[in-house]
Parts: structure tokens; C-alpha cells; sequence
């Protein structure tokens, strides 16, 4: 296996329950899929075509449902049927069956969690906030050990409490954006049409 094709995870034979990283990121390139994502994520037992097709063109053209037109539609519905949703059947993050007309969530979906936090262009990305917090709270620490006038009267128990419940605290706030705002899949629109 070259590096180009790193795996997520790897299971015998070889089969569609992995994706490599450059699949993810294939996958996720395109606001078709990204946005058929987001839908199945909401629709528990899955989705007709039809309707995939209807809330995707409305999102794509920033509209409301009922003024889609029959070419954004048809649009959308061919583009999803015939290129989309067989690709993302291949690789198992959805299961499409086109003589139905359905589809669901596959089993390969889970995979693409970890690639689905979307960070809004005025807003700060966690790892630079959790630096900035780490180096807020080595800074109290190393005024605390100084003596400083002001800082000598907090104890070490205290002071790494303080540390301990500031990073406790950004991690679950963290977890909670993270879950309910910025993940594809989250109640309404797909969140890079809410910047």
C-alpha cells in the first residue's frame, strides 16, 4: 500500500468498510455529497432520491423547496444518480439502491466523522484555542511558582485545579459546538451555507 493510499482502518479482503484519506477527502470535495450527507444524517431510515434530490438542489441554489424548478431538480437528480450516490455506494458510506430509488446511511459513514467538523471563516479553530489557553494557563502557573504579589497566595492544589477545570470546561463546550453546530448532519441547512 503506498502512502498516497493511507487507510482509515483495514478490515480482510480488503472490503468497502474502510476509506482511505484521499477518498474522505474526494468524497467530501464535492457540495453535492457533502450536503447528500447532511440530509441522511437527519433522515434516520433513510430518503427517497426524489426527495434527496429536491433539498439538495434547494440548498445548492439557496431557496426554498417549493421554488425549485424542474431543471435545478432534474439537475440535481441525474448528477446524484448517476455519478454521486454510485460512488459513495461503492466506497460504502451510503447504501443506494437504484431500482428503488432509496437511499441510507452505509456502514462506512462513521469513518468520515473526524472530516466533518466545518469551522466558519470568522471563527477561531479549536487547536489555536486550546494553545491559546495553554499558554494562558502556563503563564498563571509560572506566576504562581514566581511568588509574584498577588499570585502567592494560591497553592499549587489550587492552581492546577484552576488548569485542570479551564481545559475541562473548553472541552466540553467543545464537544457540544462540535456535535450540535458544526457537523454535517446537525438540525437545518448544511453549516458552510450558515456563514
Amino acid at each position: 500500500m503506498s502512502a498516497a493510499k493511507e487507510n482509515v482502518g483495514e478490515t480482510e479482503g480488503g472490503g468497502a468498510d474502510t476509506i482511505s484519506h484521499d477518498e474522505c477527502f474526494e468524497l467530501l470535495s464535492n457540495h453535492r455529497r457533502r450536503f447528500t450527507l447532511h440530509y441522511l444524517r437527519q433522515a434516520e431510515n433513510g430518503t427517497e432520491l426524489g426527495e434527496l434530490a429536491e433539498q439538495v438542489a434547494a440548498w445548492e441554489n439557496e431557496i426554498p423547496l417549493e421554488d425549485i424548478s424542474y431543471d435545478q431538480r432534474k439537475r440535481v437528480y441525474t448528477s446524484l444518480q448517476q455519478v454521486h450516490l454510485p460512488r459513495m455506494d461503492e466506497i460504502g458510506v451510503v447504501d443506494f439502491d437504484d431500482r428503488a430509488g432509496t437511499v441510507t446511511m452505509g456502514p462506512a459513514a462513521d469513518e468520515l466523522d473526524i472530516y466533518m467538523e466545518v469551522v466558519g471563516g470568522r471563527e477561531i479553530p479549536w487547536s489555536s484555542f486550546y494553545l491559546g489557553l495553554g499558554v494562558v494557563n502556563l503563564g498563571l502557573i509560572g506566576l504562581v511558582a514566581a511568588g509574584l504579589p498577588g499570585f502567592a497566595m494560591f497553592s499549587g492544589l489550587a492552581t492546577a485545579v484552576f488548569v485542570v477545570t479551564t481545559f475541562l470546561v473548553a472541552a466540553l463546550a467543545h464537544l457540544y459546538v462540535t456535535r450540535t453546530e458544526m457537523r454535517l448532519g446537525s438540525d437545518g441547512d448544511p453549516p458552510e451555507l450558515d456563514q
